[in-house]
C-alpha cells in the first residue's frame, strides 16, 4: 500500500464512533512500516473519501514543514483502494505506547457511567486531574497553537480524542492536516478558523476540568463553572472563559500567553529540571560505556591465542604488562588466599587507566618472581599499541 506494509490497528475496539469522526467521515489508525526507510509510522485512514482535486493535498506540504514538539509531525498523504474503498491516508510520526487524552482521563469514567455494574462491583469514582497537570497540558498545547497561527495556519483539531499523551504529562496535537484536505472544497476565512481553534481549546479545558467531554455545552455550562470554581483556581476558570468567549480583535493566542505567563515560567523551570536529570543519567551511562570499552580491550588482548604466527604474542612485550595489570585489577587475593571482589577497586583502577594518570602501580607476576612499577599512563599506551 503506497510503500507501507505490516499494518497493525491501533484503535481500541471499544472506541465510540463519535471519537473516530472527522465531520461526516469515520477514521481508523494503524501502525505500519515504511518500505523505504524501514521505520514505523502512524497511518490515519479516513474511510470512503473520494478525492476530487489533487490540489487538496497542498496543505500537507505546509504541515510537513511544521516542526514543533507539541505537534505530531505530518509526513505525507495519499489515497488508496487497498481497504476495498476510496480511502484517504495521512502518515504521521509514530510514538510508541501513546494514549489519547480521551483514553487516559475519560474512557474509564464514561464506561463506569454507562456500563453495567452490580452491587458486588460498584463503579469506581474517577479522581480529578491535578491542576498542575492541566496547566502543563495548556502551556504545551498553547505553544503548538501559537506556532501554527504564527505561520498563518489553523490547527482545526484540538480534541481529547486527537491529542496524544506520549509520556508523563507530555502531549502532542495529532491528526493535523486531515481537516484541511477534507474541507478543501469549502473555502473559509483563516481568521475565523484561528478563532475556532481558541474556542476548541476552551472546550478542551472545560472537558479536562470537569472530566466531561461536553462540559462546555450550554446544558452543562453552569454546572461546569461551579465544579471548576470548587476544584480549581480562579486562574484556571478565567483561562477557560477567555478561550470560549466571543471572538474579538484582541482574542489571540498571543494574548493568552500574557494571561498564563507565570504558568509558562513554571513549565519551563520543570522542563529544565527534567533536562538536567536526563543529562545526569546520560553522563552515568557514558561512564559505563567507557569502562565497557576498556574491559572489551582487555578481553581482546590478554591471553589471546596465536597471533601473527607468534604463539607467545599475548605473553610478551606490552601485552605482558597488560596481563599483569589485568591480574592486579581482577585477580587479587587477601591474606587468606580468598578472592578480593571489590567493584570500587575495579572502577578506581579503570578510571585511572582511562584518564592516563601519572600514578605508579606495582604489578607482580603470578609466580611472584618478578615485579614491574609502571604508571597508568604507560599501561594505557601499552593497551592502545597492542589493540592497534
Amino acid at each position: 500500500m503506497s510503500g507501507y506494509h505490516t499494518l497493525v490497528p491501533l484503535d481500541s475496539p471499544s472506541t465510540p464512533n463519535e471519537r473516530r469522526r472527522f465531520g461526516n467521515w469515520f477514521s481508523s489508525v494503524y501502525r505500519a512500516i515504511n518500505s523505504v526507510d524501514g521505520l514505523p509510522y502512524a497511518l490515519r485512514r479516513v474511510e470512503n473519501f473520494r478525492l476530487i482535486n489533487q490540489t487538496a493535498f497542498q496543505p500537507i506540504d505546509v504541515w510537513s514543514n511544521i516542526h514543533h514538539p507539541g505537534i505530531v509531525h505530518v509526513h505525507e498523504a495519499f489515497t488508496t483502494r487497498a481497504f476495498n474503498d476510496n480511502s484517504l491516508v495521512v502518515a504521521y510520526t509514530y510514538h510508541p505506547n501513546a494514549q489519547t487524552l480521551y483514553d487516559m482521563h475519560f474512557k474509564n469514567r464514561i464506561q463506569q457511567q454507562y456500563g453495567s455494574t452490580s452491587r458486588f462491583q460498584p463503579a469506581q469514582v474517577q479522581t480529578l486531574i491535578p491542576e498542575r497537570t492541566i496547566w502543563s497540558y495548556i502551556v504545551q498545547i498553547a505553544s503548538a497553537v501559537k506556532k501554527v497561527h504564527d505561520l498563518g495556519q489553523a490547527v482545526r483539531m484540538i480534541d481529547i480524542s486527537k491529542i496524544l499523551v506520549t509520556s508523563q504529562n507530555r502531549v502532542r496535537i495529532g491528526s493535523c492536516g486531515i481537516i484541511d484536505i477534507l474541507m478543501h472544497e469549502t473555502p473559509q476565512d483563516m481568521t475565523i478558523l484561528q478563532q475556532e481553534d481558541l474556542h476548541m481549546f476552551g472546550r478542551l479545558v472545560f472537558a479536562l476540568c470537569t472530566l466531561n467531554p461536553s462540559g462546555a455545552s450550554s446544558g452543562n455550562f453552569s454546572k461546569s463553572l461551579e465544579l471548576m470554581g470548587r476544584n480549581y483556581s480562579a486562574d484556571m476558570k478565567n483561562v477557560a472563559l477567555y478561550l470560549i468567549s466571543k471572538s474579538g480583535p484582541h482574542r489571540t493566542i498571543g494574548q493568552l500567553f500574557d494571561i498564563i505567563n507565570s504558568k509558562v515560567v513554571a513549565e519551563m523551570d520543570d522542563a529544565l529540571i527534567a533536562t538536567d536529570t536526563l543529562e545526569h543519567e546520560l553522563r552515568g551511562e557514558l561512564e559505563n560505556a567507557r569502562l565497557v570499552r576498556l574491559m572489551a580491550m582487555f578481553g581482546f588482548i590478554t591471553e589471546r591465542p596465536e597471533f601473527a604466527r607468534d604463539p607467545r604474542w599475548s605473553e610478551t612485550g606490552d601485552r605482558y604488562i597488560i596481563k599483569l595489570f589485568r591480574d592486579y585489577v581482577f585477580h587479587q587475593v587477601d591474606e587468606h588466599g580468598n578472592p578480593v571482589v571489590s567493584m570500587s577497586h575495579v572502577l578506581t583502577c579503570m578510571n585511572k587507566l582511562d584518564a592516563g594518570a601519572e600514578e605508579r602501580v606495582m604489578l607482580v607476576a603470578r609466580d611472584e618472581q618478578s615485579c614491574l612499577v609502571v604508571t597508568y599512563k604507560e599501561i594505557k599506551q601499552c593497551m592502545e599499541s597492542a589493540f592497534g
